[in-house]
């Protein structure tokens, strides 16, 4: 049986994700993610930490098309910072796989970027309110607009974004950098 909190959080999940123009994942008998906590504490996610990676067989083509436009990978995310517009995607894509072939979990610390090398580790920094919290960019996107940057609806909830969907956001590339694997 569910309790009163958990109903609470459920009722919240939804209108936010209604609000935003995203789906949200069935809150039927699942509710919300184990990792997100049962009292649905986003504040307390730890944010990712960032450490050496190799970088995504999958993920990290030269360039790739969507919608006519091609982007292109850059070969390694050092000195990269950027301001702009950051949006946030949840149910539609919870339970998906992302470009770097890791399942995606709206209720994980991490983001979608056009041309990041995946995996990055972010900073990402809410200009509005000055929250900030530390992303693994692990899938692409987003194709919308001039948005720079696709968050985690935890990461999103953690930045004080969520309720808005959008925010005016600095995103800063963390050491160390993805490498290359060896042939």
């Amino acid at each position: 049986m569910l309790s009163v909190d958990k109903i609470w959080v459920g009722v919240a999940v939804l209108v936010i994700s209604t609000a935003s123009g995203c789906t949200p994942v069935g809150l039927g008998s699942s509710g919300p993610s184990p990792t997100s906590g049962d009292d649905g504490n986003f504040d307390a996610l730890p944010d990712a930490i960032p450490r050496q990676e190799f970088k995504s067989r999958s993920g990290n083509p030269e360039r790739y098309v969507i919608d006519g436009v091609t982007y292109r990978v850059m070969e390694t995310s050092d000195g990269y910072r950027e301001e702009g517009i950051a949006s946030w995607y949840g149910g539609y894509f919870h339970g998906r796989r992302t470009s770097s072939g890791d399942v995606y979990d709206m209720y994980r610390m991490t983001a979608a970027h056009k041309s990041l090398p995946l995996p990055t580790y972010v900073r990402v920094t809410h200009i509005g309110n000055g929250r900030s919290v530390v992303l693994r960019v692990n899938d692409r996107g987003p194709f919308v607009g001039d948005r720079i940057i696709d968050l985690s609806f935890a990461a999103a909830t953690k930045l004080g974004m969520a309720e808005q969907g959008t925010a005016r956001v600095e995103v800063v590339a963390l050491d160390p950098p993805a490498r290359d694997r060896t042939p």
